[in-house]
């Protein structure tokens, strides 16, 4: 009966045992897993920022682009004022 007492309390205490060496390397994953977690957030926040910071250059851009097609179109115009009154002066 001894025997039996002592096996079994051998058993239970290699049970308890075993169950901590589970749970230690459970909690460490979870601890793993929220810190990837954490860090894949914050990869997306600063995804986040650089796609906004790319559409406000994007809009500049187009911006400075209207801009300098609106600079080309006047000084095509001051050009053919030019031209228009040096013909104009010449055939005089």
């Amino acid at each position: 009966m001894k025997k039996l007492a002592s096996a079994i309390a051998i058993l239970s205490a290699s049970v308890l045992i075993s169950a901590c060496s589970y749970k230690e390397k459970i909690d460490a994953a979870a601890q793993r897993a929220q810190s990837d977690a954490q860090r894949a957030e914050a990869a997306a926040t600063t995804a986040q920022t650089a796609s906004q910071n790319a559409l406000a250059a994007s809009q500049k851009a187009d911006q400075e682009a209207a801009s300098a097609q609106d600079s080309v179109r006047r000084a095509n115009d001051a050009v053919a004022r030019l031209e228009a009154a040096f013909s104009t002066s010449v055939t005089k």
